[in-house]
């Protein structure tokens, strides 16, 4: 074999990589077998791909699907990478790499541990979520830079696990900043996923170089005592009227209950009474409290002393009629100046010991 025989078994003259071995694979390094790539040589990118040159680890020129015939022209940064003034005529050696930009489908996410969580009805709640997503790679550099690196043959499953936590976190940094409620959150799952998609992406894009095209959750769950709570909340909407949920639950009862037809009767007149009565209690407006020394109504009948009932004051009372602060008479009653008696905690003060201190 000739030198210039040899020389042209050593340099590559068509690049391509059909991508038969796997469906799962996300970028894929070109093997150069230690051969060099000739000048003129043919790069081959079928749809669905993208390739990034790599020299001397510095991102060269990137290309999109299609044939290609790498000359000068083609490949501007490599060549200023290279060093070459005025175009390169000899073969040369760079790291290729293929990067599937398909659509991957149904991955899978999810929250190992419960997540904090601030919700407005519940306080701080722990909840626990998974779904799926769908992505694909948008930015080839960004993605061999920060996830896939330098592996020669890079797939989904080893992807899978840290592409998970990943998408975890920043669902929990959507959903805390979005300030979504723990009722929206486990109801309405489409919409929380369309809400959160917007969220995710500047992220993903920004630090990983993939777009997700579909977030889906598809079950969000709390703790037992909080969906206690939230059955709580939906018993007492669904009671609504008291009368009627009163009389329904004597009527429920004298279905399943047991004896004469004379205690059934009375079971459903005593029924139906009470319910009038709590209801009656409910719709009835409250009366305000009676005056500081009033005599309560129940006892405006009953034959008393007048004496027996002095008219007391509390000190903010005293405080309003002698035009002072009620610290002053606070002060005045811890002295003794003021004659009163403390009750507890509260201080009362007689009329007689009121106008004594007045005489004073």
């Amino acid at each position: 074999m000739s030198i210039l025989n040899f020389l042209k078994s050593q340099a590559w003259e068509i690049i391509q990589w059909e991508e038969n071995d796997s469906r799962d694979t996300l970028s894929f390094r070109w093997p150069d077998e230690d051969r060099e790539i000739k000048r003129g040589a043919q790069l081959i990118v079928r749809e669905s791909q993208q390739v990034q040159f790599m020299y001397l680890g510095q991102f060269g020129d990137t290309f999109s699907p299609g044939k290609h015939t790498l000359v000068t022209d083609n490949i501007p940064i490599l060549c200023r990478l290279q060093g070459w003034k005025y175009g390169f005529e000899s073969p040369f050696k760079a790291d290729v790499y293929y990067v599937v930009t398909r659509l991957f489908t149904g991955n899978k996410w999810g929250t190992s541990n419960p997540i904090m969580m601030r919700d407005q009805d519940f306080g701080i709640v722990r909840v626990r979520a998974f779904g799926t997503f769908d992505f694909r790679i948008v930015d080839p550099k960004v993605f061999l830079r920060e996830v896939a690196g330098t592996d020669n043959h890079f797939r989904l499953d080893e992807f899978h696990d840290t592409m998970r936590s990943r998408i975890v976190s920043v669902f929990t940094d959507a959903v805390a900043s979005a300030h979504i409620p723990v009722l929206d959150l486990a109801t309405r799952y489409q919409e929380v996923g369309d809400a959160i998609l917007p969220l995710i992406n500047p992220q993903t894009t920004t630090k990983y170089g993939i777009e997700v095209t579909s977030f889906i959750l598809e079950n969000a769950s709390v703790p037992p005592e909080v969906e206690a709570a939230i059955d709580k909340r939906s018993s007492m909407s669904a009671v609504g009227n008291l009368n009627d949920y009163v009389k329904f639950q004597m009527a429920q009862g004298l279905e399943k209950g047991e004896g004469s037809t004379g205690s059934s009767a009375a079971q459903l007149g005593i029924g139906l009474a009470m319910a009038q009565q709590m209801a009656q209690q409910f719709n009835q407006p409250q009366q305000a409290p009676p005056p500081p020394g009033a005599i309560p109504p129940s006892l405006a009948g009953a034959p008393l002393v007048a004496s027996s009932i002095p008219k007391l004051y509390s000190p903010a009372e005293v405080a309003q009629n002698l035009g002072v602060t009620e610290a002053d008479v606070m002060a005045s009653l811890e002295a003794g100046d003021l004659k009163g008696k403390k009750i507890g905690s509260a201080w009362r003060v007689p009329q007689g010991a009121l106008d004594e201190f007045l005489r004073s």
